[in-house]
């Protein structure tokens, strides 16, 4: 098993190409085509599609900036992705739409009702990600500030309590007979990247010889997130407390609780964009440092990718092959 975790790990450069896994397919993001590959009853689905970038002067592509539109563009384009592949893996099952769907879609037009759906989608998956891996840790280690009056030690109980409960998020999911599949075709995705980045042809012989592992992985990013929200919360917080010395004196009260968690829920943005940068950074350099700082994202990734089949690969090979720049280099990180 170490050797195959080890083996195709000699890149000759590094792609912005990246993707996603899908039900039965992949969607990868070139940096000027998205592709979304489905296999379905028939064979394999492609569709293509031209991306729509940011101009490199843009103030949206400042850094710092950037990292927030990056982190919400991929969201709306992500769930987008999922809906499509849910309809191209299943084409053969009619779904009787509900009372809601049927009301809404007579009030708007077709594409603005797509709009909707995509954004409740997407809202109703950050708001539950925020409750769950943010909201109830702060919940929970803001019961210890009557106790504790170091502010970084709250937020080291804090971040310890969020990555627990994302450590066992992704255990239990990992389980889950549905996400297999999916974990299989993320597996194919990083394998198909990683022949991609050594120089070698895209066939199945050369794919499966790869490992699953990949150190640009968006689990890592999220892995990120948690260690660096305990540094932001820790400097913001104690920089607020010295500004508003009136705050001390709540510490401990229900306010006092409720006002910091308002005020490191806005610091979410912040600590996105910082993570962004951070990864940005290191999926550009090959150091101890950045090795160090990739490994436990790494290691997350044995739980959210398993080992794919050779069709899932084929998946994988298509979805790269569709965004390939026209010149070739393009697509260097």
């Amino acid at each position: 098993m170490a050797k195959k975790e080890t083996a195709g790990c000699c890149e000759k450069f590094k792609t912005m190409i990246g993707g996603q896994a899908l039900i039965e397919g992949i969607m990868m993001r070139g940096p000027e085509k998205d592709a979304i590959v489905v296999r379905g009853k028939d064979g394999l689905t492609v569709e293509v599609k031209d991306r729509k970038l940011n101009p490199p002067k843009s103030w949206k592509s400042k850094p710092f900036i950037r990292g927030v539109f990056t982190f919400f563009d991929s969201q709306v384009v992500g769930v987008k992705a999922l809906m499509r592949s849910a309809d191209l893996s299943t084409e053969d099952v009619e779904e009787e739409p509900s009372k809601f769907e049927k009301w809404l879609s007579s009030k708007v037009s077709g594409e603005t009702f797509q709009k909707i759906i995509v954004g409740g989608a997407v809202a109703l998956g950050m708001g539950l990600a925020i409750v769950l891996f943010f909201l109830l840790p702060m919940v929970i280690g803001g019961f210890f500030d009557r106790w504790i009056e170091n502010n970084f030690v709250i937020n080291l109980i804090e971040g310890l309590i969020r990555m627990g409960i994302f450590l066992l998020y992704m255990l239990l999911i990992s389980r889950m007979e549905e996400m297999k599949r999916v974990f299989s075709y993320h597996g194919a995705e990083h394998k198909t990247i990683r022949c991609y980045e050594a120089g070698l042809p895209l066939t199945v012989e050369n794919v499966r010889k790869q490992t699953r592992l990949h150190p640009r992985c968006g689990t890592s990013f999220l892995l990120v997130v948690m260690v660096i929200s305990i540094l932001v919360f820790s400097v913001a917080s104690s920089a607020l407390l010295a500004l508003i010395p009136a705050l001390e004196a709540m510490r401990g009260t229900f306010l006092y609780r409720l006002l910091m968690i308002a005020f490191k829920l806005l610091l979410l943005p912040l600590v996105v964009s910082i993570t962004y940068e951070i990864n940005r950074w290191a999926g550009r350099n090959d150091n101890k440092f950045t090795k160090i700082l990739t490994a436990p994202g790494m290691w997350l990734q044995n739980f959210t990718t398993n080992e794919p089949d050779d069709s899932m690969i084929e998946v994988g090979i298509a979805a790269v092959q569709a965004v390939l720049p026209e010149k070739e280099g393009a697509d260097a990180w």
